[in-house]
C-alpha cells in the first residue's frame, strides 16, 4: 500500500468559505459594524491624546491649525457617529449580558437600557456644561 491512498488529516471535504456572512442577518451586520467602529473609537483616543501632548506642549497653535484642515474634520464627525453607534449598541447589549434581580424579581431590559442611556446622558450634559461654558 502506498502513501497516495491513506488520507492524511484535514483532508477531508472544506466547504467553500462565504466572505458575506454577516451580510446574511442584520444581527451579524450590526454585529460587524460595531466592531469595526473600534477603529474610530481608538481614532478619537488618539487625537485625545494628541491635543494633551499639544496642551503641555506648547504646540496648541501647530494642533489647532491640523485640526482645522478639512480632512481632519471629516475623519472627526465620521468618528463622532461611529463613536456614538458603538455606545449605543454597546448600552443595549447590557441586558444581555447582565441579569439583575431585586428579591426574586427581574428587571425587565427596557429598565436596564433606560438606566445606561439616562446615565450616558446626564454625563455628557455635565461634560457638555463645563467645555462650552464661557470663561
Amino acid at each position: 500500500m502506498t502513501d497516495k491512498t491513506i488520507p492524511t488529516a484535514g483532508a477531508g471535504y472544506r466547504p467553500r468559505r462565504d466572505t458575506l456572512w454577516f451580510a446574511r442577518s442584520r444581527n451579524y451586520t450590526v454585529f460587524v459594524l460595531r466592531e469595526l467602529t473600534s477603529v474610530f473609537v481608538a481614532w478619537s483616543i488618539v487625537f485625545v491624546l494628541m491635543l494633551v501632548g499639544a496642551v503641555f506642549g506648547g504646540t496648541l497653535q501647530e494642533f489647532a491649525a491640523l485640526a482645522a484642515q478639512p480632512w481632519m474634520i471629516a475623519i472627526n464627525v465620521l468618528a463622532l457617529a461611529a463613536t456614538a453607534f458603538h455606545a449605543i449598541t454597546f448600552l443595549n447589549l447590557a441586558p444581555k449580558a447582565t441579569v439583575v434581580r431585586l428579591d426574586g424579581w427581574r428587571v425587565p431590559a427596557w429598565m436596564i437600557q433606560g438606566g445606561n442611556h439616562s446615565l450616558w446622558l446626564l454625563v455628557s450634559a455635565v461634560i457638555a456644561f463645563f467645555v462650552l461654558r464661557s470663561p
